[in-house]
């Protein structure tokens, strides 16, 4: 890509994927590969005659290695071998890996030297979202609107970058596993049935603005967008298939 080509193409992206600030961070990355000749058409010229003034000759009785290359040049290629390394057991996908490379990326991971930098390195083929619903009775129950994650069919997707929406970008994480391995989902339930103010302030809505309801579940859905007729006909962005409880009904004991 030419100057700015990287810059352009993660704007373009900014403007159609709706990824909140990740792509304002690679932009920023790319800023690096930028070289002299694109910032100096910017700079002021004395700024960037200082920055490119040439250093003194040296005598070739002085033409020592500095430490400082060399330990820069170490670093870099123990950050390739790790970078290649990491590469490496991406692209197998879990299969066997050489264990020189294994016990490197373990050392390494300590101490962050490198990652795969990969926000979405593995997409899902389906998207399963979940709906938090409360009861007085155990009949008739209803949902709470989260402010931004899909939820009412009816709703259209909101536009949410740069804005990382902490609640609802953690509950897509919740619905790819269970609630037991999303310990603060549970304190989260409760929270509701304790209606605590701080948390129902973080949903859309709040159907039990007085009085939190005796009991509350969690059901999950599988959530697939509408096509252009079924919308026209509908005015639903979103249809969906319910897949069984993802929490299961619960209340409070008197006196909690």
């Amino acid at each position: 890509m030419g100057h700015g080509g990287c810059e352009g193409f993660q704007l373009l992206i900014a403007l159609t994927g709706n990824y909140c600030f990740f792509n304002l961070l690679t932009i920023i990355l790319c800023v690096l590969l930028l070289d002299d000749s694109f910032f100096s058409r910017w700079l002021p010229t004395r700024l960037v005659n200082r920055l490119t003034e040439q250093p003194v000759a040296e005598s070739p009785a002085s033409l020592v290695v500095p430490a400082g290359k060399v330990i820069r040049a170490v670093l870099a290629v123990l950050i390739l071998i790790i970078s290649s390394s990491e590469m490496l057991g991406t692209l197998r996908q879990g299969g066997e890996v050489p264990s020189f490379a294994h016990r490197l990326v373990s050392w390494q991971a300590r101490f962050d030297l490198a990652n795969t930098y990969g926000l979405f390195a593995v997409m899902t083929t389906s998207r399963i979202e979940i709906v938090v619903e409360g009861s007085n009775d155990g009949q008739t129950w209803q949902a709470y609107d989260f402010k931004y994650k899909p939820g009412n069919v009816a709703r259209r997707p909101p536009w949410v970058a740069p804005y990382q929406p902490r609640l609802d970008w953690q509950m897509w994480f919740a619905a790819l596993g269970n609630y037991q391995e999303n310990p603060w989902f549970s304190n989260f339930m409760i929270r509701l049935l304790q209606g605590t103010p701080d948390v129902t302030a973080l949903l859309a809505s709040n159907p039990f603005p007085y009085t939190p309801p005796r009991y509350l579940r969690a059901a999950a859905y599988d959530y697939h967008f509408t096509d252009f007729s079924a919308r026209q006909a509908t005015g639903d962005w979103w249809r969906r298939e319910r897949k069984g409880l993802y929490f299961p009904e619960v209340s409070l004991q008197r006196g909690q």
